[in-house]
This record gives C-alpha cells, structure tokens and sequence, in this order.
C-alpha cells in the first residue's frame, strides 16, 4: 500500500515540519507545505482551517483533534472574539510563542518579531503538570517523541520553542525572523493607528502595520517605555550553566538525574566536593535532554581561587564580564563538578556547541532581579488607543533554582490574552487594567500546589486556573495611572524597598511613648523611678524590673538588695537574650556608665516592639506570646546548646571514652521549676567588663554603629565580619561554631574538630543538638551578699536516667520515629507532617529513601490507575525506562514481593520514582527559596545599616540643629531599628525551617544506612559491623530527639498564639 507522502506530496512537507530540530529547517518545511497547498503563511486561523482540510490522513488527524479540542472551548467563541483585533508579539522565547498561539486561537491577526534567526538555547526548564498538560493538548508528543518520557519534568529552551513555532505556524500566526523592536511610532493624525520602529529596515507590509495590542515578551532587558521596573537585590549569586552533548549510549542513560541537592539541607555532598575538586557550590541540579545540561551556583572566593575569575571587583559587571573570566577555567571548573556530582559516569564530558560555536558554558549573575510594577498600560493618541502587556522576563525575572520560569510565565500569557480577549469585548480601559493587576498580583505567590487540581480544567478564563479569584482586588481609579494620553515617561528603575522591612504594628512612633511604657513596666518596684532613657537606668535595678515583669519567677526583687549595679546589669542583659529572645545592643559597662543614650534607646525599644501588645497586670508572659521573637529565642537555645554539646563531646573524646551499647533516656517532668544553667558564670562575662566593647568590632577593630552591632558569644561584630574564617560564608544562627583553639568563627561544614578523625569533619548538620522540652539554658542569678554557698552557685537536679537496651523491633520502630512516650509525660499534640516527613512513618516495607509513604496494594491501585490517566502518559509513545541505582533498585524489589504487586501493577516503578522526585523537587526548591530570601534579608540589612550610621553620626554631633529636627532623626532611627529587629526575626523563622531540612536529610541518611545492617544475618556480622549499627542507632537517638524539640516549640508557638490572638510580631 503506498504511503500518503508518495500520493499527496504536500504530506511530505507536513512530517517535515513534525520532524524539523532547526528553526530554519521549520520555516523553509513549512513555506514548502503553504506553496504546495497554494496558501500564503501567516493567514490566521483561516489558513489553519484551509490546512487541515487538505491534510486529513491518519498522522495530521490527531494533531487537528489535539488543536480543535482546545479551540473548542467556549472562551475562544470558535475563533471569533478577537476577530477584529490585531496584536504584535515582540520576541520568540517560549512565553512570546505561547501568547501568540492564544491571540490566534482567540480569532486575532497575530504578527510577531524576533530579532535572532534560529533557536540555540540548550538550557532545561523544570515544567509544572499543568504546563505538561497544556502543552501535551498542543501535540507536544507529536512535535518531540520524548516530551516529558524521563523521571523529571523538563524540556529544553530550543526545544520548548521548536514545537511553539509550529503550533503558532499552524495557527496562521505571521512571523518575521531577524527583526528588532526598537520602540513605538505613534498615531501622526487623527484616523491612523500606531506602529513599531523597527530595525533593520522591514518589508513594506510590517512597516506598515498598524496594531491595537502590543504584548513584550523580549526579556529583562527590554521593557517598553512607560513602565516602571523595580530591582529585587540580593547578596552576590553567581550561577555557572553547562551543556554536554547527549550521545544517548546505554551508559548515559543508566546515569539518574539530579532534581537539586543544596548545601542549605546537604553539607557533607558539598564538603566531599570540596575535598576531591576544590570547587565550593551552593547548589547543583543535572538535568538529562538534548543535552546533559547542569547549573550550579558557585561562591565567588572559589571561582578567584581556581582562576575562573581573573580579578575581584566590586562591580558585578566588571566581575563576571567576558575580559574577566578565563574560558579554559570556566570549563575545566564546570567538567569537573559535573564528573563529580554524577560519579564519572557521564565519560568524557564534550561541551555543547553554542550559538556561536563556542562551548556551551558560562557564569551569570542572579544577584537582582527585576520585576514589573504593573503588568500592562495603555496609551492614546489622536484617538487610537493601544493596549501595551508585558509577559515572560520583560515582567518578572524568575529565580532559576525555584523552576517556575515557563510555568508562570505561561500562566501570564495566558492572562495577558484574557486581557486582550476583555478589550476587544468593549471593556473599558481602567477597567481592563484593573483586572490585570488584579491577576498580576496573584502571579508570584503561584505554585502547583496553591491553584487549581485539576489541571486539566485550565483554560484562558483566570477562573479555570486561580482559587479564591478576586478580579476586583485592584479597582479602576487605582489603575488611573496606567492610562496615558501622552506616552512621554522613559522606563523608570528603582530598587525594591518593601524588602527593608515594614514597621511592625509595634513600632516606636516617639521617645516619650518608649518612655511612658517603660514606666508602665516598672511601676511599683522597690527603688525603681524611670524619669528618662539614661540616668534610671544605670543602677541596673530598672533593666531587671522590667525583664522580672516580663518574666516572673526568675528570681525575686528583693534578692537585689545589695548587688551591683554592673553585676544587675549583666544578669539582666544576659537573661533578657537568653529568656526573652532580645539580643544585647550595647554592653553592662556601657548602661551603667550611661555613655550611650542612643543604644540604650535602641534595645529598649526592641522590648517596647516585641511585648507591647502585653497588658499591664502581674501575671507572666508566656514564651509564645505574641510579640516575641520566639524563633530568635529558640535558635538563641540552640546554639548554646550545641557549644555544649561540642565542648562536652571533645572533653568525652580526649579522654578516649567510647560510649557504650545502651542508649541513655531521659523523662523529664514538665512541671519542674527552671533550673539554672550550670555553665553560666554568676560574675558578668569578661567582655562586658570592657570599656566600650560594643563600638569596636571585635574582628575587624573597626567602630561599630547601632544598627550594625550584632552579638554573638557575648561580643558585638560587623555583620558583614561575622563569617565563616574558611568559605566568608554568613554565618546563621544556629549555624557556626567558634574554635577553642584559634578563636575563629566557623560554619558548622568547616568547623574544626580537634582530637577527631579526619572524617569528622563531614559531620555537617547531625553534629547539631536541638535544646529539649526539659532542657534550661538559663543564666544563673547574680550573687547576693551574705547569702548561702548552694544559693549563689546552685547544682542543677538531674533528670532521673536509666539504661536501657533496644531489641531488633524497637530499633526498627525507633528509625521509622514510631516513638513511645513515657506514660506520665503528656506531650502537645503534634501538627500534620507534610509528604517528605510522612515517608519516613515505616522504615520496613517503605520507600524510606524516596521520601513516600508506604503503598498498600489499594494505594497502588490508585496510582496505577492515575499514571494510566495522567498527563505525562503518552497515547503515541511509551515512556523510557527510568535506571535507579542497586539500592533503590532493591528497594523497589522488596516492596513488590511483599505486596504482591509486582505482576498486577507494571507501571508501580516508574509512578513512584517519579513521584519520589517531585519530593526531592519541592524539597529542593524550598530550600533555595529559603536562601533567596535570606540573601534578600542580608542585602536590606545592609540598607538599613547606611541609613542608620548618617542618622546616628547627625545625632551623636555636636550640632546646633532644633530639636524638633533631632526628635525626628530619633524617630526614624528608631524606626529602622524596629524594622531591623523584623528581618532578624524573620531570619530566625526561616532557620528553622531549615534546621526542618536538615533534620530530614539526616534521618533518611541513617534510614538508608540502618537498613543496610538490618538486612544483615545476624551471624554474619563482625564485631566492627554492631559497632558501626550501634554508632547509626546512637546518631538516630540524638535526630529524633531533635526533631521531637523542633517539632514542640513550633507547636508551643502555635498553641500560645491561638490563645492570644494577634498581635504584634517582634
């Protein structure tokens, strides 16, 4: 039977066009198809229509049925909203393309311009399921075979683009190649219309094209006048790509992709990569398509130290330019992080060829990122109106690591066709902006998690697609602005300043107020009479009165009878950090010589934010109570908790003890009274006995202003000092340690372990200890004259202990954290646990290192059934078989046997594997929102520390300024103080979530190592082999226990909210 490419030749041209890798290979198939079908391209949807009555074999079929269905819906009113509309499209990236396809589909003339002549992008995005499924119902699989076929979601750029270009072809859209947009030419008289400028000089018929809709999708580097663009900076982020050619051998493909491993969850993968290479990483994501594409990003000092980098300069242009990277280091630096990170199993790595034939490899800056103010304008002259939309990059610059480039930037294509859709309705133009805005605002809170389940419902109507929609969240006399009659203003940039943190409800609006509230506080104890911000408080007898309100029980006022004022003042400073979560800004000395009016100011007022919402009365302060920095307090805990544990841990060990079988554990009672810490000195710690220790840097030397001061270990630093002495990476809470040998400053990767073997250095996060429900860190009292020895250095109770010995079940039962309380101890109830903490209920029977619940066969029969119905399953070509590695592999084996599931369910391996790594996805992309954001917090930091130095030197001069002028100066500064003690509180709250991370990488780490000695014969293990469990299980001990203390403060926090309502955070 003869084939239909020898009975019509214009069938021939059509498979040429599916099968088409090149730009130019598309555009010349499809010319040949339009001439052979006697058609002109760029004909709109007629031309779609006339296309597919002369092609209706089997192959052209299906696609028309993919096409039609999505043409069917109702929005689209078969191909006549926009009939009357004509739009210009700038730029063919995949969000300009993916615009363009809707314009048509809504009936619209479609022109668009794209200044390059061929797609040479290698680069893989990430895609969400609903951007699967969009792009599946467009005949992605038709276009390319192997869409979406592997263990993640992704596609190349080039790729993305290819098979856009061919819808957008199909659907008559008018394309012109090697083109430039370089601005507007608007209406000259009444009854014309407004065209573009372009470059080089364009044929007759686009120069003269006259447009009512002009929709950028041209990146962030080009925004069309008129709108105003606002950077988004963080700390300096450098990201290095590299593409290497994809032979597609046996042994490539038996290589696993890597969805993200980041150094904020995964300290040992990186301090191994840094021992074998010299390459130091933040993160690193391997992703398998066209290419073996890989991205990382990369800390300047190591790219410095290999030679990537020639110079160091301040300026980010000047530091990355091309004149300043040596290419050979830049691929030498690439090719080895890449051999590393997938075990040499690549090969030899040849670089991708570029679109300038150079290897495809290069380091860029993801430091700031712009964002559109509004996401449309419009403008009039002489009559004629022009709706101008932003799309893509040119609206919001994605954060690479998070994936949510393509998929909202299809969602904002999609909206900006709804928009153009309501203008060609006859809406009005305030009226169509505001429902705009309305949407744009939802855009960045996005997430496959947060919109619609139903992916397959999603069409051009913003309902289809947004929860809770409101379009009428943005009004129109909001949008007047957006309305020009003259468009005269040029782009307007400005940094993003809501990162600076806003004033919390509790903010300090004057001095008096601070004042009064102080004396609200202190009202009726004995010897304490606050007139003032200075004097009253020098004797130490206020600062304790005030932290005695807030904390009742700690000790009584009357045992302040005789102590000093410089010992009352420690005891206070101190307790206040170590109870109420209010670092020192100023030291004991300092209060008490009253030389520093302004500081005092300043840490008063951070009492005032954080418990100004507590009502007057005599009763205590819970320690979850609204206002306080609780996260602050806990972290403050815990890293005083883990110096002890260190301290006592290298004590153990230089004595050669090895602990033994049994695991210690403790049943603490809750309702004890608090115990005083037994570490803390009664006499003030030597560094408040030093004269102005607070306005020296205690690294640098250099002076220090208020809001610049942070404390740690009693000593006040520069922020941008207080860094690890090794990597210069900023130090967190919670996250560094200080070497008793050289005094530095260390990260918890680099810190130093004396006395310990050489691997113990890697121990990263599991070296860490979360204070405990019953454990007290507690400053002792200040001594009182004349009082009893056991008073003044009072011997802690020890919680009573008992050794105890786990059998092979309870092991089992410990490492799946099936925990048995103790009877007496009621602990609070836990709060739900998301997917990845859910994986590890069940060690035995589990994919425990998958990060997934236990399937039963019912699950599985749900699973099987949605893999069946899901949009990553291909009608037209199978998917490839995913290689897992041999324990995994095992696993998997194991699981099937016991369920018996192996024969009734074939497609359990590949759902579950892929299921497993959209964990690790979501996994990985939390955590690199996590540190995007704290480089954002970092960045206004430093913000607020320029302003504050100018306000605090004006103030501290001896200038003969009013004092109304000086009064002002003092509120602002306090302002900035309030908004500085905000963003250290929401540090705090993200370093939690990140002690969360790292707590789960350390659990499913000892699962996967517990389960290896656990599938051992008994008999068959050595006496190195139960020590080695012994040590696994001992390490699971202490996780646990962590996680227990983590997961009770959080709810603690919670409860204690719910019972206080709202109120002001600190």
């Amino acid at each position: 039977m003869a084939s239909p490419t020898s009975i019509n030749p214009a069938h021939a041209h059509f498979e040429s066009v599916l099968q088409a890798q090149l730009c130019q290979d598309v555009l010349s198939s499809f010319q040949g198809l339009c001439r052979a079908l006697g058609l002109e391209p760029g004909g709109g949807l007629p031309q779609y229509h006339k296309i597919k009555a002369q092609l209706n074999y089997w192959s052209a079929k299906s696609l028309w049925a993919k096409l039609d269905k999505r043409a069917s819906q109702p929005v689209y009113q078969q191909g006549r909203a926009c009939t009357s509309t004509k739009c210009l499209v700038v730029g063919a990236g995949p969000c300009g393309l993916r615009a363009a396809v809707e314009l048509a589909m809504l009936g619209a003339r479609v022109v668009l311009v794209e200044k390059r002549t061929k797609f040479s992008r290698h680069n893989v995005l990430h895609l969400w399921p609903f951007t699967i499924h969009d792009l599946r119902a467009l005949g992605a699989k038709k276009f390319y075979g192997r869409f979406c076929t592997g263990s993640l979601d992704h596609i190349s750029i080039r790729q993305l683009q290819l098979l856009l270009l061919k819808v957008a072809l199909l659907l008559g859209v008018e394309i012109h190649w090697g083109v430039t947009f370089t601005g507007l030419q608007p209406p000259p008289r009444k009854g014309s219309g407004w065209r573009a400028q372009l470059q080089p000089s364009p044929p007759a018929q686009l120069a003269n094209y006259e447009f009512d809709v002009l929709i950028s999708a041209a990146g962030g580097k080009f925004v069309p006048e008129g709108f105003t663009v606002r950077e988004m900076r963080g700390k300096l982020a450098i990201g290095i790509t590299a593409n290497f050619v994809n032979g597609r051998t046996v042994e490539e493909t038996q290589v696993p992709e890597i969805s993200g491993v980041a150094r904020i969850y995964n300290q040992s993968f990186f301090q191994s990569l840094l021992k074998a290479t010299g390459i130091d990483l933040e993160n690193i994501v391997y992703y398998k398509d066209d290419t073996h594409y890989f991205v990382m990003t990369a800390k300047k000092q190591c790219l410095l130290r290999l030679g990537v980098l020639r110079q160091d300069w301040p300026e980010t242009d000047r530091l990355l330019g091309s004149a300043n990277v040596a290419p050979e280091a830049l691929q030498r630096f690439a090719r080895a992080a890449a051999d590393f990170a997938t075990h040499g199993k690549l090969g030899k790595l040849e670089f991708a060829q570029d679109a300038h034939g150079r290897p495809d490899v290069s380091a860029f800056d993801f430091t700031s990122m712009m964002r559109a103010e509004s996401s449309a304008r419009v403008q009039e002259k002489h009559g004629a109106r022009l709706l101008l939309g932003l799309v893509g990059d040119c609206l919001v610059e994605p954060f690479w690591p998070l994936g949510t480039g393509v998929a909202r930037g299809f969602l904002a294509a999609f909206d900006a066709a709804w928009m153009v859709k309501r203008w060609a309705e006859g809406a009005g133009p305030l009226e169509v902006l505001a429902e705009r805005e309305s949407l744009y605002q939802l855009l960045s809170q996005t997430s496959p998690e947060n919109m619609h389940r139903n992916v397959a419902q999603y069409g051009l109507d913003p309902a289809s697609r947004y929860p809770n929609l409101n379009l009428r969240a943005v009004t129109p006399s909001q949008v007047r602005d957006l309305y020009d009659v003259e468009a005269k203003e040029p782009v307007r940039r400005m940094s993003d300043k809501t990162d600076s943190g806003k004033p919390a409800t509790g903010s300090v609006a004057t001095q008096e107020e601070l004042l009064h509230w102080c004396q609200e506080q202190t009202a009726g104890y004995p010897g304490v009479h606050v007139t003032d911000l200075s004097s009253s408080w020098v004797d130490g007898l206020a600062l304790c009165a005030l932290v005695h309100r807030l904390r009742p029980g700690l000790l009584e006022p009357s045992e302040l009878q005789g102590v000093g004022a410089l010992e009352a003042t420690s005891w206070a400073l101190k307790m206040a950090e170590h109870e109420l979560g209010i670092t020192p800004v100023l030291s004991a000395q300092a209060m008490v010589a009253g030389n520093d009016p302004l500081g005092l100011i300043a840490y008063l007022s951070h009492f005032h934010s954080a418990f100004k919402s507590t009502p007057h009365n005599p009763g205590p302060v819970s320690q979850g109570s609204p206002g306080t920095a609780s996260a602050v307090l806990f972290l403050g805990k815990l890293q005083r908790t883990l110096q002890r544990t260190r301290a006592q841990g290298n004590g153990e060990d230089a004595g050669g003890k090895k602990p033994r079988v049994e695991v210690e554990a403790e049943t603490p009672s809750t309702e004890e009274p608090p115990v005083p810490e037994p570490d803390v000195p009664v006499t003030p710690p030597s560094q408040y006995q030093e004269a102005s220790a607070e306005d020296l840097c205690a690294l640098c030397g250099e002076h220090l202003y208020i809001l610049e001061r942070l404390c740690a270990n009693g000593r006040f630093f520069h922020r941008s000092c207080f860094r690890c002495h090794i990597c210069e990476a900023t130090l967190w809470p919670s996250g560094y340690g200080q070497h008793p040998g050289d005094g530095h400053f260390y990260c918890l990767q680099h810190l130093p372990q004396p006395g310990h073997k050489e691997d113990s250095s890697n121990r990263g996060p599991e070296s860490q200890d979360l204070p405990t429900h019953s454990e007290n860190n507690m400053p002792s009292r200040p001594s009182i004259p004349g009082a009893p020895q056991e008073e003044t250095s009072p011997v802690p109770s020890q919680p009573t202990r008992r050794l105890i010995r786990l059998s092979s079940p309870e092991r089992q039962r410990l490492s799946s954290l099936h925990l048995t309380p103790d009877p007496e101890m009621e602990p609070p109830p836990k709060p739900p646990r998301s997917c990845s903490v859910l994986a590890r209920q069940a060690l035995e029977g589990s994919f425990v290192g998958w990060r997934m619940p236990v399937q039963s066969p019912q699950v599985l029969v749900a699973v099987e059934k949605e893999e069946e119905e899901s949009p990553c399953s291909s009608d037209e070509e199978a998917e490839e078989d995913v290689p897992l590695d041999s324990d995994t592999e095992q696993v998997l084996w194991n699981l099937a046997k016991n369920s018996g599931t192996m024969n009734s369910y074939p497609t359990w391996r590949r759902t579950l594997l892929r299921r497993a790594k959209e964990e690790e996805m979501k996994r990985f992309c939390k955590a690199q929102a996590i540190q995007r954001r704290q480089n954002e917090i970092e960045a206004a930091l430093r913000e607020l520390e320029a302003k504050g130095m100018e306000l605090e030197l004006a103030l501290r001069s001896r200038s003969s300024s009013p004092e109304q002028q000086k009064a002002l100066w003092l509120e602002q500064l306090l302002q900035l103080v309030q908004k500085k003690n905000s963003l250290v509180a929401e540090e705090a709250e993200l370093m939690i979530t990140v002690q969360e991370l790292n707590l789960e990488e350390k659990q499913w780490q000892l699962d996967q190592e517990l389960r290896t000695y656990m599938n051992r014969e008994e008999t068959l293990k050595t006496a190195a082999d139960r020590q080695a469990e012994d040590q696994v299980l001992r390490k699971l001990v202490d996780v646990v226990n962590q996680r227990d203390a983590l997961i009770r403060f959080q709810e603690e926090r919670r409860l204690s909210e719910l019972a206080s309502g709202p109120g002001p955070q600190g």
